[in-house]
């Protein structure tokens, strides 16, 4: 008989009811070398979804980055210290995950199209307009974007 057919079968539903207790346990498990009895499929599960979750914080954080910016540039009379605040916190906790994770410094340029895409949403449905009214490519860079001190200017001020 294998290894797997002896496990208990309250393992997996521990996993899939309580998350928490299953964790803990797991960490109990590992602290006491207690290897045979790991659930080894759903920590590997684990492990490789820790990653997950900052990525998913970066794409959001710039998703809304992005769209501020566009209404910053396409709304400039509705310019208020709450959109600054806003752009200025995006900023930073895009930085802190990445600080945080140093593997990830590269990730943003990896989705930052299709984080451009998703705030051209987000800035079409906050104003009301048409999406196809902002520019398809991104009038700003990555590095713009992530520049503390960078705020866009008006589409009618780009071509001087």
């Amino acid at each position: 008989m294998t290894q797997a057919a002896l496990k208990p079968t309250h393992v997996d539903s521990a996993y899939q009811t309580d998350l928490c207790a299953w964790a803990e346990e797991q960490a109990r498990l590992l602290r006491e070398r207690r290897f045979d009895e790991l659930d080894v499929p759903n920590l590997i599960d684990e492990v490789l979804s820790v990653g997950g979750s900052e990525r998913q914080q970066i794409e959001s954080r710039l998703d809304v980055l992005i769209g501020h910016l566009l209404r910053w540039m396409y709304q400039p009379g509705n310019r208020n210290s709450h959109w600054v605040g806003t752009i200025l916190k995006q900023r930073k906790r895009i930085a802190r995950v990445i600080q945080g994770n140093p593997g990830l410094k590269r990730y943003p340029a990896i989705v930052f199209e299709e984080c451009y895409l998703a705030g051209r949403l987000l800035a079409a449905k906050a104003i009301g307009i048409d999406l196809m009214l902002f520019p398809e490519q991104p009038p700003f860079s990555l590095y713009q974007v992530l520049n503390l001190d960078y705020r866009p200017r008006e589409p009618s001020s780009l071509a001087s």
